[in-house]
């Protein structure tokens, strides 16, 4: 399962990574807006500079969020681990594999100045999003027929919340490089802007 092979093994261990990774990004985020804020103060820059400051600015609040997200479904996997498995897991391990891919391609898009990747990372958020309400539906209809499976029904719900917002964030990533770049902002319309 592609929970288990990212690193969601039960033991203390792998928790303990993922919290001190936790700790660095948190660290880093201020380290970044810091940089940022000194830049915006010393240097004064306008137009272009200043869009790809303010970008990175937002960006790095994603990233720091999207390591919140990390956490929780690391420490959400681990639980789930414990339980009896049930169906959706397969979802859950596309939807994973989506929002990696979300992830990964507008990070991509940003250190390229590629307003084209950062478009397709807009266009796979409907398809994670879709994959969430499927998993919602269905594990509320089983939750409803089999009460002993309600806990890691809620484990997989939680996880596919986290994925979701994974991929909100990426979008939000994306949506900033396209705005850095360009200067247009496509946020709450998609790509037509």
């Amino acid at each position: 399962m592609y929970i288990v092979r990212i690193g969601l093994e039960s033991n203390r261990m792998q928790n303990e990574k993922v919290r001190d990774l936790e700790d660095q990004i948190n660290a880093d985020h201020i380290s970044v807006d810091n940089v940022c804020l000194n830049l915006l103060a010393k240097q004064g820059p306008v137009a272009k500079d200043l869009r790809l400051i303010l970008s990175v600015i937002k960006i790095n609040t994603d990233l720091e969020r999207m390591g919140d997200q990390c956490m929780n479904i690391a420490f959400t996997g681990k639980d789930y681990l414990t339980r009896a498995p049930i169906s959706q897991a397969e979802t859950i391990d596309l939807m994973a594999v989506l929002a990696k891919k979300m992830v990964k391609s507008s990070l991509d898009s940003f250190v390229r100045g590629d307003v084209e990747l950062a478009k397709e990372v807009l266009l796979m958020d409907d398809q994670v999003d879709e994959l969430k309400n499927r998993i919602f539906s269905i594990l509320t209809e089983h939750m409803k027929k089999r009460s002993q499976d309600v806990e890691a029904s809620l484990d997989l719900i939680l996880i596919a919340r986290n994925l979701e917002r994974l991929g909100d964030h990426a979008t939000n990533v994306a949506e900033d490089v396209i705005f850095a770049f360009t200067g247009k902002d496509v946020r709450h319309g998609g790509i037509s802007g």
